[in-house]
């Protein structure tokens, strides 16, 4: 499902350098598209969507989804067309009805109130973003204030947030660092979302370090391996590309990030599609290399049809940088896993009743 034109109207833009003044940045005339690698579907976002497809047809529509399940328009109104009914708030489910809580995560409160109404629950937080609930709730236990860097009103930031909201201050990129005020700097840790640009968080960690030099530091790195894999290779591709083209939606934060890493890293310009047909012809116009990758909550089958779209503009010549070979996976939430074994157990069960029956003298 396309978007409207004034949808389209938003969902791009471009760097601030001027119109685009006809250079060749390979030495070559010869139109081509450098394909990044890794790019699109994540571990957790997989995981996320494969939960809602499972849930649907092990239980049947509606199920309801609190939030959209990953950010992108695509893969949010495929899911409805199956039957999934999202939600802002678990209040608009209907009690004892299921539910299923976005890859972003959620706060305590969110679970105390499907508790409430004895919805049935499947969570489908990604497992790192768990990880940083989980420092969260550690680091406040242990007395420590907590500094987390993140963009204001992201669902990811909201979850993280509510596991100790007495303990943590958001830090919403290096600006923020200067309206940071501690009780106590020697016991003070930062934290992170998941999907922000690394070298942004790097830079506001540096300036918080200079404010706070006995700042700690988590356990591990809190910006998710696909986050930090997906910018690395627009890093590489960026500086030969006159324009680089990342699908993905605009409340998508690694998506938008992306288009921020190409600028920063030399591409000339920077566009954000949802689909293929946003792709305007001037865009292209004096283009000799475009450089394409897609958000990680974003299905292939989406820049299969960008590179069509493109080999129709004469952009046929298609190189894949790979700088990364992801391999994780995660398995499914445990209340649907257990569900999924009880159906399977009971399927066996009817299947070798009906086997003896049938081998049964009459």
């Amino acid at each position: 499902m396309s978007p409207s034109t004034d949808e389209r109207e938003h969902a791009c833009w471009a760097d601030d350098r001027g119109p685009y003044d006809g250079r060749v940045t390979a030495g070559t005339d010869r139109k081509r598209v450098l394909l990044a690698k890794p790019r699109g579907y994540c571990a957790g976002v997989d995981r996320a969507v494969q939960t809602v497809e499972e849930a649907l047809k092990l239980y049947g529509p509606p199920i309801y989804v609190r939030k959209q399940i990953v950010h992108n328009t695509h893969v949010v109104a495929t899911l409805e067309a199956q039957g999934a009914i999202f939600v802002e708030e678990t209040d608009e489910v209907p009690e004892r009805a299921r539910v299923i809580f976005s890859a972003h995560g959620v706060a305590p409160a969110v679970h105390e109130q499907a508790r409430q109404r004895s919805l049935r629950v499947i969570d489908a937080t990604c497992p790192l973003v768990t990880k940083v609930h989980n420092e969260a709730k550690r680091f406040a236990a242990e007395g420590y204030e907590i500094l987390l860097i993140g963009h204001e009103g992201h669902e990811e930031v909201d979850g993280t947030a509510g596991e100790a909201p007495d303990a943590v201050q958001l830090v919403d990129g290096p600006d923020g660092v200067d309206r940071v005020t501690v009780r106590d700097p020697e016991r003070v840790v930062w934290l992170s979302q998941t999907t922000l640009s690394v070298d942004e968080t790097m830079e506001t960690v540096e300036r918080l370090q200079t404010r706070l030099p006995l700042l700690q530091a988590p356990p591990s790195d809190d910006i998710c391996y696909a986050t930090q894999n997906r910018q690395q290779v627009v890093k590489q591709i960026a500086p030969e590309c006159d324009l680089m083209i990342v699908v993905g939606s605009r409340n998508s934060s690694n998506s938008v990030r992306l288009v921020e890493v190409a600028l920063g890293a030399g591409a000339r310009a920077g566009q954000l599609v949802d689909y293929a047909d946003q792709i305007r012809d001037e865009w292209l116009a004096g283009v000799t290399t475009v450089g394409l990758t897609s958000g990680a909550s974003v299905p292939d089958e989406l820049v299969l049809q960008v590179l069509d779209h493109l080999a129709e503009r004469g952009f046929t010549d298609v190189a894949e940088v790979t700088t990364a070979d992801e391999k994780l996976t995660f398995s499914l939430p445990q209340e649907l896993k257990r569900d999924l074994r009880d159906r399977q157990a009971a399927a066996a069960s009817r299947a070798e009743a009906a086997a003896l029956a049938a081998t049964a003298p009459d």
